[in-house]
């Protein structure tokens, strides 16, 4: 057995579709998403680091009516398309960003998250329309002659895993084990705790990758008070994170994640360039592999006896 985890780099690429069910959207992050996805893909492409980019299935289109009339979706789900951002091409379409990511000289995965941004874990999402929004999701992508094997819930909300199962897919981003924000970094650095993960085969025989950092969870005053005095403590503990995994064994991995709309400014760029950079120091200096949510699975499919979960 190799001596040496993997570190995983998930993206959720949404543009507006992130925001759109929220009554009052962060301008910021939603005017920053197409100015965040080409910037991130350009820092990916220059330290040759391949990520899962899970897009909302909506944003293969290029164009749409905003009816969605045979979409199950409840009353007002596509309202904000429908007003406010009727004449928001911007924010509803993005096949020529999604071009990038396919035509990039970096492997990159692409995987689905969800049609419409549904949340699957939510008690008013049922099964008819977890199936609606998936179906809709591979039909786009089986236009675009791509097969979806990797999902990316919503707001991280797990649920309806049978269905995910029953449409093909694979292997999911699994929930934290532990609290994101500020305590995940104090935990890290305090109490020394590891940011590895073990992907697991759960009871519908899906790969379940957890996530280990949020690559964004811990801004606002906090983040100011920190970087005045230590540096910006993310880069600090994604960094540990990334030895962690070079000290780990092959069934662990470092799962990061971000959204391409968490890069608002040159702050947000330069926190991405400095992880990166470490990442491909890193790769360099040993065996250390960084790979796609769709090759881990494929790892772990040769070892389910020992990956099999009990039911939760």
């Amino acid at each position: 057995m190799s001596t040496v985890g993997s570190v995983v780099l998930s993206i959720d690429a949404e543009l507006g579709w992130g925001f759109h069910d929220l009554e009052s959207p962060p301008t910021d992050r939603v005017e920053s998403a197409r100015r965040g996805w080409t910037t991130l893909l350009d820092l990916l492409d220059r330290h040759s680091v391949p990520a899962t980019w899970a897009v909302v299935g909506h944003l293969m289109l290029t164009d749409c009516d905003g009816e969605h009339a045979e979409h199950p979706a409840p009353p007002g789900w596509f309202e904000r398309e429908r007003t406010t951002w009727a004449d928001r091409h911007d924010l509803r379409f993005g096949p020529e960003l999604i071009e990038a990511v396919l035509e990039s000289r970096v492997d990159h995965e692409l995987a689905s998250h969800s049609f419409s941004h549904v949340l699957f874990g939510d008690p008013r999402t049922t099964r008819t329309l977890a199936d609606a929004e998936l179906e809709r999701a591979v039909e786009l992508a089986d236009d675009w002659g791509l097969e979806l094997t990797s999902f990316v819930y919503p707001r991280n909300d797990v649920g309806h895993r049978e269905a995910l199962a029953e449409h093909g897919f694979r292997t999911y981003r699994g929930r934290n084990p532990h609290p994101e924000g500020v305590y995940r970094i104090l935990e890290a650095a305090v109490v020394d705790r590891s940011l590895l993960v073990r992907p697991s085969i759960d009871e519908y025989g899906l790969v379940d990758i957890p996530a280990s950092l949020f690559l964004f969870g811990f801004e606002g005053r906090y983040r100011r008070l920190f970087e005045s005095i230590w540096g910006d403590p993310m880069v600090r503990t994604a960094c540990r994170g990334i030895d962690q995994a070079v000290d780990g064994d092959d069934d662990q991995v470092c799962h990061l994640w971000l959204h391409p709309n968490n890069l608002t400014g040159s702050r947000d760029d330069e926190r991405m360039e400095a992880i990166l950079a470490y990442l491909e120091q890193r790769r360099r200096e040993t065996d250390l592999r960084v790979e796609t949510m769709a090759e881990v699975a494929e790892r772990c499919a040769g070892k389910r006896p020992s990956l099999t979960s009990p039911v939760s």
